[in-house]
């Protein structure tokens, strides 16, 4: 969330930005200034009429102290105590209004992201290593693990519907493989500490990092006695909210955690995109990186972070690129984001497979977690980072299409080996 005080000094900038993500600044911003004065006007009207309260109140004492009658003043402070009462409800409702709109305006850019319209206008920043090449046409991954008897979309559609999975053998070994090489990189190489938190989150966590109460739709509520849960839709929730409403040490920052958690989205508005494989699912696996930095080191700390969840891909030999996300494709909470997109043979394109973001103090605030400098001075809000490192489904396909053999066995990368006891993936006995 922004702070009011700089939406309210800025308000020409904010409708810039809001044109630059696509968004109708009428509709997002809606009767903001007006009713930012009605508010403001009702608590200056109040403190104006509890002063002449006061001043008549000091007025009655001194006149029942010198045994003069004060019916007339007494009369006066019990009405200017009804038009208080009014004013300060009015204030409140002013307040709740004005909070529905501050909760619907998205984060400001960084000044390096690049306006746009959508994702057509992401800017390509570097590539790493080169597409497989192959002498046969390469399948898909939902082909390879068929014959291979890895992957099994029908019986998982019997268990649970559309957008599930379940592996078999190989494909559930090499689902843990991912994870378990994944994380060793992360505590081990890259200084991160190991978080395994609950999977079902409170609403007031959702609301912390953004999910709610824009992307209700998107995540899978839980009823649970008379307040919900909600099935995480990535680690970023519960991870991050656990500094919320406390005050970090400034020196004890950056804070460095990963988890590897299953992640649940309803994928609405998602019809008809990504219906084969296991590209786009309700229930997937995932590594997530996330950082609480020093608000002067937090885009040196998100190519520190994006620069890890790029070196597994580098040691598991997959090509890939980086792109930098337009105005436009930015998410909501996010002030600049670094997409990596791996290469799939079967479909001669690049998917996105992490996520890289910087949210400066706009989770931070909403979550109310903050640190305070040496010395006396104010708290101030830390900024939060997180991004996949990496999306194990993802990867798990990824391996699938770019390490396919002409007879359709797939090659294990060299650094999953010791994690999953042989170099190749056969077909499975049935």
């Amino acid at each position: 969330m922004l702070d009011l005080s700089f939406v309210r000094d800025n308000v020409p900038k904010i409708e810039d930005m809001l044109r630059h993500r696509g968004m109708n600044p009428d509709v997002v911003l809606k009767d903001f200034r007006t009713v930012d004065a009605q508010r403001r006007q009702a608590i200056q009207s109040a403190e104006t009429l509890k002063a002449h309260r006061n001043r008549l109140s000091e007025e009655i004492a001194t006149r029942k102290k010198s045994g003069q009658e004060a019916t007339d003043l007494i009369a006066e402070t019990k009405d200017m105590r009804l038009q208080i009462q009014e004013l300060e409800k009015a204030a409140e409702e002013y307040d709740t209004r004005m909070s529905e709109v501050l909760v619907g305006i998205p984060n400001m850019p960084h000044e390096t992201v690049p306006v746009g319209r959508g994702s057509e206008d992401n800017v390509e920043v570097r590539r790493w290593g080169n597409p497989p090449k192959f002498d046969f046409t390469p399948k898909p991954h939902w082909e390879l693990g068929e014959h291979l008897g890895i992957l099994d979309l029908e019986r998982a559609a019997k268990l649970s519907g559309a957008r599930f999975a379940v592996y078999w053998d190989a494909g559930a070994r090499l689902e843990r493989a991912l994870a378990n090489f994944m994380l060793d990189v992360h505590t081990r190489e890259h200084g991160y500490t190991e978080v395994l938190p609950p999977y079902l989150v409170n609403s007031e966590s959702m609301y912390g990092t953004g999910q709610l109460p824009k992307f209700a739709s998107d995540s899978f509520r839980v009823p649970h006695g008379d307040k919900d849960l909600w099935l995480v839709p990535t680690a970023e929730v519960p991870v991050t909210n656990l500094y919320r409403d406390e005050m970090l040490d400034y020196s004890s920052l950056p804070i460095s955690l990963t988890a590897y958690t299953a992640c649940f989205r309803s994928e609405a508005g998602s019809y008809g995109k990504d219906v084969r494989g296991i590209i786009r699912q309700h229930q997937f696996q995932k590594v997530e990186l996330v950082k609480f930095a020093r608000p002067e080191d937090s885009y040196e700390q998100l190519e520190k972070l994006t620069h890890d969840a790029e070196e597994i891909l580098q040691k598991l030999g997959l090509h890939y690129r980086v792109m930098v996300l337009s105005t436009a494709d930015t998410s909501f909470s996010s002030a600049k984001t670094y997409d990596l997109e791996v290469w799939l043979p079967s479909q001669q394109l690049y998917r996105e497979i992490s996520s890289c973001s910087n949210f400066e103090a706009f989770q931070a605030r909403r979550a109310n977690i903050r640190f305070r400098r040496e010395g006396k001075s104010k708290p101030g809000f830390v900024h939060t980072l997180n991004g996949s490192g990496l999306a194990v489904g993802r990867t798990w396909l990824a391996i699938l299409e770019n390490y396919q053999q002409p007879d359709g066995t797939v090659l294990v990368p060299e650094v999953l080996r010791p994690y999953m006891g042989n170099d190749r993936i056969v077909p499975r006995q049935r």
